[in-house]
């Protein structure tokens, strides 16, 4: 008798793995990446199962799995050149490993206080890692008709990010800089982001959070988006 339960018990758990098919779709994130998510069949709205976003130069941009729509176990992050710069645990909600940030990134922290040569600093980090992590903050942005036709050679975009000593996205800008004196600065609706783009590890000061502002430079493509250096 307890084999027969046990029996029933595992083609019910298998009937419910093999009833959950799966498809790929695809989507372009940028001009230079592609997600690749498998989706239940039955709901395509629903991911489940492997996720990849690659570049075009076929690099790995994040891998991962999801479970009935949220992402789970550990993901991998990487940068423009494919070498990894992250590892989250997403069910542990817990960081596993963060590469060191050199003077080559596009990333710049200004903390809310003068720091002096004994402070013990750590930057902000955000699950998803410095490149793909910071995609939905580019994707939002596009330039109003009135700045279309700026001029792309002489231009930059900066987004600035604030994030609060409680981890929280608290405000959202995107500046337009063009030649040596303009500037235009657009404020961005924090309530277009879900609430995993808006969650932050903190920056601290002497193992105490703290706000601080990213930076980031950006260009501005030829229909009025921004990307990554």
């Amino acid at each position: 008798m307890k084999s027969l339960i046990l029996f029933l018990i595992a083609t019910f758990y298998l009937n419910i793995t093999f009833g959950q098919q799966t498809t790929v779709v695809k989507h372009k994130l940028t001009s230079n990446v592609t997600e690749k998510i498998s989706v239940l069949k039955s709901d395509k709205s629903i991911r489940q199962g492997l996720y990849q976003a690659v570049s075009e130069q076929d690099r790995a941009v994040a891998s991962g799995n999801f479970e009935q729509d949220k992402k789970a176990g550990v993901w991998h992050f990487y940068d423009q050149q494919g070498r990894l710069i992250q590892n989250y645990d997403y069910t542990k909600k817990q960081l596993l490993y963060e590469a060191v940030e050199d003077t080559t990134s596009n990333l710049r922290y200004y903390v809310d206080k003068v720091l002096t040569d004994t402070d013990r600093t750590t930057k902000p980090v955000k699950p998803g890692g410095r490149y793909f992590g910071y995609i939905p903050y580019l994707q939002l942005f596009k330039l109003p008709p009135y700045l279309t036709d700026i001029n792309r050679m002489v231009s930059v975009a900066v987004v600035e990010l604030l994030v609060s000593p409680y981890g929280r996205l608290a405000d959202y800008k995107v500046h337009i800089y063009s030649g040596p004196t303009y500037e235009k600065v657009f404020n961005m609706n924090l309530n277009a982001l879900n609430e995993e783009d808006k969650t932050f590890i903190p920056a601290t000061v002497n193992n105490q959070p703290i706000g601080c502002r990213i930076m980031i430079k950006c260009v501005i493509d030829n229909d009025g988006g921004i990307d990554f250096f």
